[in-house]
């Protein structure tokens, strides 16, 4: 039986943080339970001590409390403490890293917002009614945001040059004015090539400067107009969540993930400088699985 006070140096923590650190007793307490919490899962997995933990084998640590339903605000304080014990441990000498520094906190889990299921994104994308004037317009708006997952400055900025219907693909200038191409499936482009045929040559009054999603004036969409299509799509389509032209895009990257995509091929796509920024997207993936293991797996 492993003595997980002497294996992780606990006791010599709490010395630290009340003889050296000066904590408040109450913070001690609450310092050493939440180590004393994680030598215990690192135990249960067959982990010696806080030298074989790895970066990801904290963030499943992290997970696991999440699953247990702690508060974010728990597991912020319960992330900051093993930090608090990591820098001890790497001062003391026990351990020769920190892997408890690439460890997100839950405010990134809250910063996505809700991803549409495959159900909700096809009535979001048949709420536009073609027979009504713009109807096309806004179903070809709603097919190229999902279907490339751009941002909708990047949405609003597509000229008529940018749509690449023989290549099926689109030319996108992203932030820091970076140029990529992202490939367009063919029901996004058949939308897209309807509308750029039969609708925007009516609404185009020469002063589009070239951009492909127009206004009923004849000049281009703005920002505003984009949120204002996709807030009206979702109504008619009776979806109750928030959704947002980032919704769409975050519903992108996540049903890239959870059908087996590349990394860093959707990376790529959303034109992410760090791949560390497109991880985010495999938190949601991972709850995703969890759902579904918890909905459908016999013993779950």
């Amino acid at each position: 039986m492993i003595d997980l006070d002497r294996a992780f140096w606990i006791e010599a923590f709490g010395d630290h943080l009340s003889l050296e650190a000066g904590n408040s007793p109450n913070t001690v307490e609450g310092y050493l339970r939440d180590v004393h919490r994680l030598a215990q899962y690192a135990a249960s997995k067959g982990i010696p001590g806080p030298a074989a933990l790895t970066t990801q084998g904290l963030r499943d640590f992290v997970y696991q409390l999440k699953d247990l339903g702690l508060a974010p605000s728990s597991i912020r304080r319960q992330i900051s403490g093993i930090r608090t014990y990591y820098r001890f441990l790497v001062g003391e000498g026990h351990v020769a890293r920190d892997p408890s520094t690439s460890v997100e906190l839950p405010k990134m889990w809250r910063r996505l917002p809700e991803v549409l299921t495959v159900a909700e994104i096809e009535s979001l994308l048949a709420a536009p009614t073609p027979d009504e004037p713009l109807g096309w317009r806004d179903r070809a708006l709603l097919e190229v945001a999902y279907g490339t997952g751009v941002r909708v400055s990047e949405l609003v900025g597509l000229g008529t040059a940018d749509v690449w219907f023989d290549e099926a693909l689109i030319r996108v200038l992203g932030k820091g004015s970076k140029e990529r191409l992202v490939p367009i499936g063919r029901r996004a482009l058949g939308a897209a090539a309807l509308y750029g045929r039969e609708i925007r040559p009516q609404l185009d009054k020469g002063k589009t400067n070239g951009r492909f999603f127009l206004n009923p004036r004849g000049k281009p969409l703005s920002r505003v107009g984009a949120w204002g299509i996709i807030k009206r799509s979702a109504a008619r389509a009776g979806i109750k969540k928030r959704v947002t032209p980032h919704t769409l895009r975050h519903s992108f990257a996540t049903h890239l993930l959870e059908g087996g995509a590349d990394l860093r091929a959707v990376q790529e796509m959303l034109g992410h400088a760090d791949l560390s920024t497109t991880q985010i997207y495999t938190h949601v993936d991972r709850d995703y699985l969890r759902s579904v293991h918890k909905s459908f797996h016999p013993r779950a």
